[in-house]
């Protein structure tokens, strides 16, 4: 596209000028949308990928060339600080609109237990709106709608504003959707099937004439896979049917209070209750029988035929029920209708861990019924706390993805480490001659971020041991000539505990020393950062986490906070019977070399790409790198990685005359 064509676009640029890489970005997008495509954009820190890509999406939407009906434009983003960079994004582009052109209107919309005060499961209905009459409800949504169209609101704004007036933001902000060019969302309404069909029609939006934007797109295949990821236990099964007899006995004094003869509700609702009983022994066998199986593997778990899993239900319930279809498939799909109408009065405090066993069973069946005779899905048998379990695992997210792409009006997916772009265009099922993969350069100085790589220590388990006490010498030499705050990132949590208490036995640094902990909250996560800006300026702070963790993605480190990191290791997903899944598939779809490097390699490389974006957010920023894995020194890791400045560190001792050398400048 020419200069100029850009430039014509600038009305929907947020900022007075494009940088170099930014101004590319632009116009690969538009050209690739006005001709329904897929830019796969690997687009670092700091290039503005969001400036850009909204700037991409409005002009192409605005194109005569794709439709006289302008295509609505999906944002999705799994974190909610992102929601608030499109609103304010889209705010700017609206500051500089020319009179006379419609200002841009968009909507930002999380799930509905974020948005509602309370979500009756049973009923559907939510506690936002109280008692209020119909006239009252229909005259207030009406206000708030309106002020959401207004101008670009964030959802805090509108959930904050609902409650104050007794009216519920989830679902005027789905009436209002209808009527935007934006709508700001998670990947969920797109890419998860049963929330897509619940929620596009919903809002008056239809994907057939969507433009989608994949923010942090190098999460989106563990997301659709993770929307079809299910898992039962044998304490499933008699939790459900607990739910069952209550449900049962609700209708049946329901029933007896009207004085009515025997509704459909109850028939089912017995008939479930005896197809339920007749499972629980065949299906504690089963489980116990695979039990006895992993003992005797060297593993920890192992993959099991979905057909094995398919046939204890189909045996248990064959001839319980006379009325039933005598074909396996059909009287199972009738059994997950009647799972999925049990409702039960849920306690406010219980754990979704614990909520509605009989919709756990339903859906995992439904996904096992439809993959029955895929390689796609892999069920897995393990144990936690020597609890017998089933989980099933999507292995190619195309399933999903496939089937998305070829229905919208084009797409931006990017990332900083969308990396190589090729890659998730096959992983997701992007239609290959509709793709533009890009990787853009940074327009931050290299000399900023120098990034130390030790040539003497790896991660790798037949050298760990050995290294491990290196690693440790090459901790305590950038902390020491680091004035200011250090992170330092394992690649598990056991290497962390290791590292971290060996830090702390030896009591050598005056810095304070914050740990990231399993399954640690927002709150927790919110509260080690702020005191990371509190350390700043008192000589410094030591954060310790985990590659993959809260802390190496998704934080925004502002202000320069960081002044040094550390990554050790690879995390290259251990031995499993997923893991192995997952292999065997790719090689069969791809080859053997492409299969290790999209399952295994280059998920790994992208953990620490992700780690090294955290500390230069802004052109002025400086911090230095240190990673501690002689494997990135290897061509076939370091082709997985873009273009900076690499410089090898031999020992303990250099790395530390390099990191005080970067200070002293």
């Amino acid at each position: 596209m020419s200069d100029g064509a850009v430039r014509n676009s600038g009305i929907f640029f947020a900022h007075e000028v494009a940088r170099k890489s930014q101004f590319e970005m632009i116009s690969d997008g538009i050209d690739t949308l006005t001709e329904g495509g897929f830019l796969l954009a690997a687009a670092p820190t700091g290039i503005g990928k969001t400036a850009a890509a909204l700037a991409s999406a409005l002009q192409a939407s605005f194109d005569n060339n794709l439709a006289t009906e302008k295509p609505k434009i999906i944002f999705m983003t799994g974190r909610q600080s992102q929601h608030r960079i499109v609103v304010d994004t889209v705010r700017q582009i609206n500051s500089r609109i020319p009179d006379g052109v419609p200002k841009i209107s968009l909507i930002d919309i999380i799930g509905r237990e974020a948005m509602c005060e309370y979500v009756d499961r049973s009923t559907g209905k939510c506690s936002c709106e109280g008692d209020i009459v119909e006239e009252t409800r229909k005259s207030r949504r009406s206000d708030l709608r309106k002020k959401l169209l207004e101008q670009p609101r964030h959802v805090d704004w509108n959930v904050k504003y609902g409650r104050s007036r007794k009216v519920c933001s989830w679902a005027t902000a789905r009436m209002a959707a209808a009527h935007v060019d934006i709508l700001v969302c998670d990947y969920n309404h797109v890419f998860v099937e049963g929330v897509r069909e619940a929620s596009l029609p919903a809002m008056g939006i239809e994907l057939e004439n969507s433009i989608l934007i994949v923010d942090e797109a190098h999460n989106l295949p563990d997301r659709i896979r993770s929307g079809l990821e299910r898992r039962v236990t044998d304490d499933v099964f008699r939790r459900a049917l607990d739910d069952i007899e209550e449900y049962k006995g609700n209708l049946e004094k329901a029933n007896s209070e009207l004085d009515l003869p025997e509704s459909g509700q109850l028939r089912d609702a017995r008939q479930l209750e005896m197809q339920v009983k007749s499972l629980q022994a065949p299906m504690m066998n089963w489980l116990e029988q695979r039990k006895e199986e992993n003992g005797m593997t060297k593993g920890d778990d192992m993959r099991v035929p979905t057909q094995d899993f398919l046939d204890v239900f189909y045996k248990a319930t064959e001839g319980v029920l006379d009325e039933d279809d005598d074909d396996d498939i059909s009287r199972i799909l009738l059994m997950v209708r009647r799972l999925f109408s049990v409702t039960i009065d849920e306690e406010e405090d219980s754990d979704d861990e614990e909520q509605n066993d009989c919709t756990r069973i339903a859906e995992m069946l439904e996904i096992c019924i439809r993959f029955r005779s895929s390689s796609a899905l892999s069920l897995v048998f393990d144990e936690l706390l020597d609890i017998p379990r089933i989980t099933c695992h999507l292995l190619d997210p195309s399933v999903v993805g496939k089937s998305v792409f070829e229905s919208c009006r084009g797409s931006i997916l990017m990332s900083g480490t969308l990396f190589p772009p090729m890659m998730y265009s096959e992983i997701l099922g992007i239609p290959a001659k509709r793709s533009v993969c890009k990787i853009y350069s940074s327009d931050f100085p290299v000399e900023n971020r120098p990034v130390l790589i030790a040539s003497d220590v790896t991660s790798k388990f037949t050298e760990r041991e050995r290294s491990i006490p290196i690693i440790g010498q090459h901790v305590r030499a950038v902390i020491e000539n680091t004035n200011g705050n250090v992170a330092i990132f394992a690649p598990s949590y056991t290497m962390l505990e290791r590292i971290h208490s060996d830090f702390v036995n030896l009591g050598w640094s005056s810095k304070k020393i914050l740990k990231e902990e399993q399954r640690m909250s927002k709150g927790g996560v919110e509260s080690m950062i702020s005191k990371l800006y509190e350390q700043k300026e008192m000589g410094g702070a030591v954060i310790f986490g985990v590659l993959n963790g809260k802390l190496s993605e998704g934080v925004d480190y502002s202000d320069n906070v960081l002044d040094a990191l550390v990554c050790i290791g690879l995390p290259l997903a251990p031995p499993s019977a997923k893991q192995d899944s997952l292999i065997e598939y790719f090689t069969k779809k791809f080859d053997r070399n492409r299969a290790w490097k999209y399952a295994s390699l280059q998920p790994a490389v992208n953990s620490v790409l992700q780690a090294l974006g955290r500390p230069i957010r802004k052109k002025e920023d400086r911090a230095i790198i240190v990673l501690l894995e002689n494997r990135i020194l290897e061509r076939r890791v370091s082709d997985c990685m873009p273009t900076m400045m690499k410089i090898q560190t031999s020992n303990p001792s250099r790395t530390a005359e390099r990191v005080k050398a970067f200070f002293e400048i």
